[in-house]
């Protein structure tokens, strides 16, 4: 089509994602592909298909007499929610998963360790840092999360034909002070326009 603006390099295939949680207040990666600070940890193996990123905005419209459409629309609020489903069992994930949580090893009669996983009490959820981690190329994408918590309840199915996987929710937390979240890449079309200042006097 004439005028069309086409270019295939702008259509993204993920071929590699990766999770990361950490301690709210751990250092960010500086940008796109630096190694992640100390303190971020990969969640592991998740499922091809169930990872997903969803930005919610709410939004209220004043109705007018004299108009068949709203007259004015405005914000009312911001939702944001992060969604996959992890492969990998360990403590860590269970307490990601649940929102926090206690492990202690427990006395046992055989010769292995054992460990209790208890859930937290009411009030007691924990909020993380997440990053998600988009490879397509050589493209790379980070979205950066500062603050979210677990906040949906927990279904794991424990089904004797597949795996039984972790269903990791996390919803964004903000605040007026910082970005609830962004993203940050090496992707060229990303790069501001260059603005040129009139000539002349």
């Amino acid at each position: 089509m004439a005028g069309e603006t086409a270019n295939n390099n702008q259509i993204v295939i993920p071929s590699l994602t990766r999770v990361w949680l950490a301690a709210v207040g751990t250092n960010a990666p500086a940008d796109a592909t630096a190694v992640m600070p100390d303190g971020w940890r990969p969640v592991g193996l998740t499922t091809e298909d169930s990872l997903k990123f969803n930005n919610e905005p709410n939004f209220e419209q004043v109705r007018s007499a004299q108009s068949s459409y709203p007259t004015r629309t405005f914000q009312t609020q911001d939702a944001s929610t992060i969604e996959v489903d992890l492969q990998q069992w360990s403590g860590p994930n269970f307490q990601a998963v649940y929102g926090g949580g206690d492990i202690v090893e427990v006395t046992a009669q055989d010769s292995k360790k054992h460990y209790k996983f208890t859930p937290p009490r009411i009030g007691g959820r924990t909020e993380i840092a997440a990053c998600i981690e988009v490879v397509d190329g050589g493209k790379h994408y980070r979205y950066m999360v500062p603050r979210s918590m677990q906040m949906e309840g927990v279904n794991t199915e424990l089904a004797k034909t597949k795996e039984a996987v972790l269903p990791l929710r996390l919803a964004v937390q903000g605040g007026d002070d910082s970005d609830a979240w962004y993203v940050i890449t090496d992707d060229p079309s990303f790069a501001p326009p260059v603005v040129t200042p009139p000539s002349g006097g």
